[in-house]
């Protein structure tokens, strides 16, 4: 082979490597977040230990113009091989070290279903400019969530649940234009959910259950077009639901289950025809339940029980197209259940500790 073809080839190789290989301030930014964890049994830190580069590192993509980080992506319970080998789930323990935040390229950040992983959400995890996917979910973070989490515009997953965060949902949390998937269940947060709530206007779920939150629901989510699955059960919210949840045309999941909310329940919530599953249970909601179901109401699942609901159990139920699940047990109702599907298939459970309902499953009157 001539020389300078050589030459070329030696030249192309080195190009090539360094296109694969992250910078030197990359590299020693996540062997610093390396560092600050130990995962003593998979081995999922073996290969970050390339004396020159991150090419191959498990875990880590780079740009492959520039070099930069762009990817963490560490999930502890995955198909993996090597998870299929341990025949186990991950652990890991220690910290997500502030050093993380050096990678100002990084889009996707994921550190999940570690179990052990402890400390705090870095504050300077707010100035990753580039960050789409910020999720820590399923580990023991404790502190607050960062009060500028709302500087991440192009964010479009926040997912930490299943943690044991604290303090307030940020005010700042409404100014993520872009977000479309929030997920804080499972957590401690206290407080209000901010009354802009509904200025995120790409967002189609909002998980936020199984927290200590106050206050009212606010009446803006009734502004977010295409949220489709709403859960706020489990908190300590108080006051009526707002009417204007009923009118949201893409919502088809609603969890209000295991609050302090009162008040009537609006027709509007039982006749929208997108609404699939509701779960009101275990509030202090009050009235008759409206006589507004027909032939395109189709309730996979339909629970209205714990409250202090009166007044009969609506005829308007046979004319239903379906209804998998109903529950309506523990409340004041009394009179006839009504004939006919769905009552047919319902076991005694979904009527059971009423004022003085009879009919099938039940007693004859």
């Amino acid at each position: 082979m001539p020389s300078f073809l050589i030459f070329l080839t030696i030249l192309l190789s080195a190009v090539l490597s360094a296109v694969h290989s992250c910078t030197p301030s990359d590299r020693e930014a996540l062997l610093a977040f390396k560092a600050a964890l130990s995962e003593p049994y998979l081995g999922v830190f073996n290969s970050w230990s390339t004396a020159n580069s991150c090419q191959n590192w498990y875990g880590v993509s780079c740009d492959a113009t520039t070099g930069r980080v762009t990817d963490i992506n560490l999930r502890g319970e995955s198909e993996d091989p090597m998870f299929e080998k341990a025949g186990r789930t991950g652990y890991m323990t220690g910290t997500i070290s502030p050093e993380i935040c050096k990678l100002d390229r990084l889009t996707n950040l994921v550190v999940a279903d570690w179990k052990g992983i402890s400390g705090e959400v870095p504050a300077c995890i707010t100035s990753l400019s580039s960050l789409r996917i910020l999720d820590l979910i399923g580990n023991k973070i404790s502190g607050d969530i960062p009060a500028n989490i709302g500087n991440l515009q192009r964010l479009t997953v926040l997912n930490l649940a299943d943690n044991s965060i604290s303090g307030k949902v940020p005010a700042s949390i409404v100014n993520l234009a872009s977000l479309k998937h929030l997920d804080l269940s499972n957590n401690r947060l206290t407080g209000a959910i901010p009354a802009d709530f509904g200025k995120l206007s790409m967002l189609s779920r909002a998980l936020l259950n199984r927290n200590q939150l106050s206050g009212s629901i606010p009446v803006s989510i009734g502004n977010i077009y295409r949220l489709a699955d709403l859960d706020l059960s489990m908190n300590l919210l108080t006051g009526s639901i707002p009417v204007q949840l009923g009118k949201m045309p893409v919502l088809s999941t609603l969890n209000l289950d295991s609050n302090l909310l009162s008040g009537q329940i609006n027709p509007n919530l039982l006749s929208n025809m997108g609404i699939g599953i509701l779960n009101l249970s275990r509030n202090r909601l009050e009235g008759t339940i409206p006589d507004v179901f027909g032939s395109n109401s189709y309730f996979m699942m339909l629970d209205l029980s714990y409250n202090n609901l009166k007044g009969r159990v609506p005829g308007s139920l046979s004319a239903a197209k379906y209804i998998g699940h109903l529950d309506l047990s523990h409340n004041h109702l009394c009179g006839s259940i009504p004939n006919g599907s769905p009552f047919d298939h319902l076991e005694a459970a979904s009527f059971s500790y009423n004022d003085c309902l009879c009919g099938n499953p039940l007693k004859t009157c």
